[in-house]
């Protein structure tokens, strides 16, 4: 469900397989091969694909995972994806794949690329088509046992209340004009007009605007779809989920988000910016092939689609990518008043005395320029890719909500429907590992139609509900689709990421009821 907010991905490509290893590889021991390169284990935690005097390669490749986790990097083109990426013009310092990832379109799902603003690329792959796929936490002030009685009439209710599934239409229908106003507006549109609260810009990444957007850069196609989606769910892995909380590791961080006790319920949104998104980036992978003559690019995947930062087409990918951004954004606020409303439905008290504030919003899906230090060579601006990878800021620094400022950036970091997902904070190491950043999810294991035709719907529920938790879905597919089965172990994806230091725990949450597409 939550692992991957890329789709239609083909694993186990029969071209990469013929020169992959054998899925039984071990990485116990020091060194092994993917396809012609060779992977050094580092540590317990990290793994790295030097250069080795390839022509090819500009920096190395740093892989982020335990023994377990990188094995299963090995069945697929994760690594292979990877080294690609290293070979970007103006790539900087290193690729990087984090304890999540798993193959996906050009650019690894849990990769992360630094590009240099003015001597470098943008990649529209390198962000994925559905820009801003990310979540939202919500906390309440009401409990497990406050839930229990009204478990399935508050699933059934929220089922209602939120469109979802593939082409779902949202229930505010947006004139042209209004689109183009939202998609320079971002979440404050939402809140303008009484879809949420104030306060929930100040808790979302960059504000929920991402200032730059430009909605003429957009083409109208992408505009058609767009009107009609607003605060829809979709598919896929796209996801609301009812939550306990299971553990808290961090009292003084989950205080600050007020999260207090063992029990307490929150509630989880995972989606982006719906067929809007998509479009944008077929229009510019369309547009980024074209160019690619132009500048004289020349790739070893053209999958890689990427313009110059600096040129017409790359500031004019960049306008229209904002513009995604905040109807994704908006699209989540749009999610949470209906959420709010149905809570409030449900159980007799108003949003306020549910107490229902926004804990969290985060991208998964983005480019975005920030400024890091290279080799010692000083700060200079880098455009970060980061797909299927959440920002994980430390404490202090100014981006951070002023909440947050003194324990570091929320990071949310969704399992499985049925298994844990896990808030953490960010942490200094990350801006030397990881350009600020850590994983997104679990990361998926199993193909879509692998899980369907491994499982059944009533098995899936079966096993679900014996751990007390209710799945309403619109389709048997969609729930077969995101068995957990089919995603890698969230636990063990956190706790790499909180050895190496990158982003650490803070609160572990389990499900009690979903919905989907």
């Amino acid at each position: 469900m939550p692992g991957s907010c890329q789709q239609n991905v083909n694993y186990l490509s029969k071209a990469y397989n013929d020169s992959s290893p054998n899925p039984q590889t071990t990485m116990n021991e020091l060194v092994t091969k993917i396809g012609n390169h060779k992977v050094t284990k580092i540590n317990e935690f990290e793994f790295r694909v030097e250069m080795d005097g390839s022509k090819d390669m500009k920096v190395p490749v740093t892989i982020y995972a335990n023994d377990d986790l990188i094995s299963k990097m090995t069945i697929d083109r994760t690594i292979h994806q990877a080294v690609n990426v290293s070979t970007l013009p103006g790539v900087k310092k290193h690729v990087v794949v984090l304890p999540d990832g798993h193959e996906g379109y050009g650019f690894p799902v849990g990769g992360v690329a630094a590009t240099d603003l003015e001597e470098g690329v943008i990649s529209p792959g390198g962000v994925g088509y559905d820009i801003n796929c990310g979540v939202r936490l919500i906390k309440t002030s009401l409990t497990e046992r406050d839930l229990k009685p009204r478990l399935k009439d508050l699933v059934n209710e929220l089922f209602r209340s939120i469109p979802l599934g593939v082409g779902s239409e949202g229930r505010v229908k947006l004139t042209k004009a209004e689109l183009d106003e939202l998609l320079v507006e971002g979440v404050d549109w939402a809140i303008g007009r009484g879809y949420g609260w104030e306060q929930d810009a100040e808790v979302c990444e960059e504000g929920g605007k991402m200032i730059g957007a430009e909605p003429d850069s957009v083409s109208d196609i992408a505009k058609k779809r767009g009107v009609p989606q607003l605060g829809s769910l979709g598919s896929g892995n796209h996801f609301l989920e009812i939550q306990k909380v299971d553990k808290i590791v961090n009292e003084r961080a989950a205080k600050a988000m007020g999260i207090d006790e063992q029990g307490q319920l929150t509630v989880l949104i995972h989606c982006g910016s719906r067929g809007f998104g998509h479009q944008v980036c077929s229009d510019y992978l369309r547009i980024s092939e074209i160019a690619l003559k132009k500048y004289g690019t020349q790739l070893i995947d053209r999958e890689l689609a990427c313009v110059p930062n600096q040129s017409p087409e790359g500031e004019n990918y960049r306008r229209a990518m904002n513009s995604a951004l905040n109807f994704a954004w908006c699209n989540r606020e749009m999610i949470t008043h209906w959420t709010r409303k149905t809570f409030e439905k449900v159980f007799g008290m108003t949003e306020q005395q549910l107490d229902m504030k926004l804990v969290y919003d985060v991208s998964h899906n983005i480019a975005k320029v920030e400024r890091y230090s290279i080799n010692g060579e000083g700060m200079r601006d880098l455009v970060i890719h980061r797909k299927g990878a959440t920002r994980a800021f430390p404490a202090g620094m100014h981006e951070i909500p002023a909440k947050y400022r003194e324990i570091g950036q929320p990071v949310i970091i969704p399992g499985s429907m049925g298994t844990a997902s896990w808030v953490l904070i960010g942490n200094k190491k990350s801006l030397d590992l990881s350009f600020g950043s850590t994983a997104h999810g679990a990361g998926r294991t199993m193909s879509r139609s692998a899980a369907k035709r491994s499982h059944t719907v009533e098995e899936v529920r079966t096993k679900l509900e014996s751990r007390g938790i209710y799945v309403k879905g619109l389709t048997k597919e969609g729930i077969v689709e995101e068995t957990p089965d089919a995603y890698k172990d969230v636990d063990a994806v956190v706790d790499v990421s909180d050895s190496l230091g990158i982003a650490t725990k803070v609160v572990r949450l389990i499900p009690l009821g979903v919905i989907k597409g």
